[in-house]
């Protein structure tokens, strides 16, 4: 467990809109815990980080509104494609994930869904929300630097 050192090569699920719409803190990895369908469900890509969040409950940490679609071939084995899950983490990352979320204006995102020696993890986010100009700041950014890495690559043409 503990912080997330890079990016995972095992990428199953990505929130992509995670990094637009939040600086990132600090990441967290976690375990999650799931029943055998949702696992072969992530597994093929059927799920949707989107609109999810992480909070702390009575000690323990619960992802919400992950969505994971119900495995064909699991029938009444199937759970709720919505419902809550609990991630997996150490007492003492959930006392330092207590006092940031304390804090006004940061909450925890989860980022990635991915595997690790053949479990899924979750690279959980401590973040603070952007405002519309950081928005649009970000974007100019990203678009600068875009255009300074063609202009590098035209040059090195001649």
């Amino acid at each position: 467990m503990g912080k997330v050192k890079g990016k995972a090569s095992n990428t199953l699920v990505e929130n992509r809109k995670a990094r637009h719409d939040y600086f990132v803190e600090e990441k967290y990895e976690a375990g999650i815990e799931l029943v055998g369908t949702e696992v072969k469900s992530i597994r093929a890509g059927k799920a949707n980080l989107k609109d999810s969040y992480a909070e702390v409950r009575n000690g323990e940490v619960f992802v919400r509104n992950m969505h994971i679609s119900p495995y064909e071939q699991g029938n009444i084995f199937n759970k709720d494609p919505l419902r809550d899950r609990k991630l997996l983490l150490h007492k003492s990352e959930i006392d330092k994930l207590i006092g940031y979320t304390t804090q006004q204006g940061y909450t925890l995102v989860p980022l990635t869904l991915y595997l690790k020696h053949g479990r899924v993890k979750v690279a959980l986010a401590v973040a603070k929300g952007k405002k519309n100009y950081d928005k649009r700041q970000s974007l100019i950014e990203k678009s600068a630097k875009r255009d300074i890495e063609r202009q590098m690559k035209n040059a090195s043409r001649y």
